[in-house]
């Protein structure tokens, strides 16, 4: 029998246990409720594709197609309606407070059916997961205020992140790279908060946001070590809408431009910035990174998440037409060779949720979902009355210290591999995730011929959709090298990623 001293050693290896076993260490830590809860989240995502979804989602591919001014307005009315902007914000915040990881089911499901739409649900929480990697606690509670009333009032208040510019894209996503990017979007330092001139361009939701978390730079030539993270409100002055991209497929969801030009954003709607981060253990540029790395980790799971519903989408419009066109005689689902094409599309499908499952089981452990994982809180929050809570925790949430220490325990002591192992994760979680899709779309095409093409049978539409999302999050590529930096690059000295 090996003896524990001699095991020890073995642990330290790469790779470490913890990158590759989060799941089996998450087991006995997850909460049971959140297999219930789940599971009654995947109904309510089944239920809605069959009664909103699947009816409408031809229709407002032709809209936008016909009209790329047209907005979705009916679509988010008909989410709101249902609660889904509020559905996984927490209940300390007047949201629904449903665990984090059931929105991956989600939106999975909601993709197989049509990925524009899941967008226009899905992109709200790029926004939420944004100033919640802020830790800025009295902000998020204003914001996630203003979000539920606009779902009571039966007017949609969506959250939006604006990052992306004209010159600078996926290279904003990462510290080492974003001094190499054009940015323009600057955030001038003056009493009482911040002047911003600039232009944000492919913004998902942006037309139809009430709030805008928008990242801008106090210094362009040090952009790494000058992030300003600011809350923008419609109406704000010198804030206005530019266009609205044309685009190939996911033509549901707006991609906006967002104009800022002398816009005065006060200390009040400062998320972060380099003098609130100079308090924390970490430098200032390893502090951006650490913000960046909370946002991307879960939301590369959401897109992870995207792409396996568009993969399993594609599968079930191949499988349809499998099951009901005849091929010499018989049905081409009994042949050999589409039997086989089946079911590498069904492998694919299950490897992408496998992959964004086991980034979310790292989200819970290490990650931005860690707090509201931990069984005390997450019980705590789920069975005690709303009247308790906003009695007993509610007045905290505007001071100070509330965010002090919340910035504490999710700045200074998470640990740089704890950070690596989700960031590492999210990256392949979103390249498998989005790639599968693709490949399941071409596999579809193929399988069904000339049929695939046409609009009506959806196949085709899967592709268009699918393409984007191996784009947005970051390439694939950028992932890909994320990937490597985080959970293998790290344990060879000699190795250097994003540095030529």
């Amino acid at each position: 029998m090996i003896s524990n001293r001699e095991v020890k050693p073995l642990l330290d290896r790469e790779p470490r246990f913890e990158d590759i076993m989060c799941s089996l260490n998450s087991v006995p830590r997850l909460p049971r409720a959140i297999i219930k809860e789940t599971k009654e989240v995947i109904a309510i995502a089944r239920k809605f594709n069959d009664e909103v979804v699947r009816p409408y989602a031809l229709d407002l591919d032709r809209k936008k197609h016909e009209d790329p001014d047209y907005l979705p307005w009916g679509f988010v009315k008909k989410a709101n309606e249902w609660g889904f902007y509020t559905m996984w914000i927490p209940k300390i915040f007047g949201g629904k407070g449903l665990n984090m990881p059931s929105m991956s089911y989600f939106l999975e499901e909601i993709a197989s059916a049509c990925t524009g739409m899941a967008n226009l649900i899905g992109v709200h929480y790029l926004g939420v997961v944004t100033i919640s990697a802020s830790w800025h606690i009295r902000l998020m509670n204003k914001l996630f205020r203003d979000t539920l009333e606009g779902e009571k009032r039966g007017s949609p208040c969506l959250i939006s992140l604006a990052i992306t510019e004209p010159g600078a894209g996926t290279d904003v996503e990462e510290v080492a790279l974003v001094k190499k990017a054009k940015v323009t979007c600057h955030a001038k330092k003056v009493n009482g908060g911040y002047i911003v001139n600039g232009r944000k361009i492919f913004i998902s939701n942006g037309h139809l946001s009430t709030w805008h978390m928008l990242i801008a730079y106090s210094d362009l030539k040090r952009p790494a070590e000058s992030t300003v993270m600011l809350a923008v409100r419609n109406g704000t002055k010198g804030f206005s809408f530019g266009t609205q991209e044309i685009k190939m497929g996911q033509k549901g969801c707006p991609a906006s431009e967002l104009i800022f030009e002398d816009c005065f954003i006060p200390d009040e709607n400062v998320c972060f910035d380099p003098i609130q981060i100079k308090k924390f253990s970490r430098s200032v540029k390893e502090t951006n990174m650490q913000v960046i790395d909370y946002v991307v980790s879960g939301s590369r799971a959401g897109v992870g998440a995207f792409g396996t519903g568009v993969a399993r989408g594609a599968f079930e419009e191949a499988l349809r037409f499998a099951s009901e066109t005849e091929v010499d005689g018989r049905l081409l689902i009994n042949h050999e060779w589409a039997q086989c094409m089946l079911a590498e599309m069904y492998k694919n499908v299950a490897i992408a949720r496998l992959s964004y499952v086991e980034t979310n089981y790292a989200n819970g452990l290490y990650g931005i979902f860690k707090l509201l994982q931990w069984k005390p809180i997450f019980y705590y929050t789920k069975y005690m009355p709303k009247s308790i809570i906003d009695r007993f925790i509610s007045p905290f949430l505007d001071l100070p210290i509330t965010t002090w220490l919340f910035r504490k325990i999710n700045f200074d002591w998470q640990k740089d591999e704890e950070a690596q192992r989700t960031s590492g994760w999210a990256s392949l979680s979103k390249f498998v995730g989005t790639d599968m899709g693709v490949k399941n779309c071409q596999l579809a095409l193929e399988l069904m011929g000339q049929a695939g093409l046409r609009h009506d049978m959806r196949a085709e539409k899967h592709l268009r959709d699918s393409k984007l999302l191996q784009i947005y999050e970051g390439t694939n590529q950028l992932n890909r090298l994320n990937l490597f930096k985080c959970l293998i690059g790290r344990s060879i000295p000699q190795a250097r990623v994003f540095e030529e």
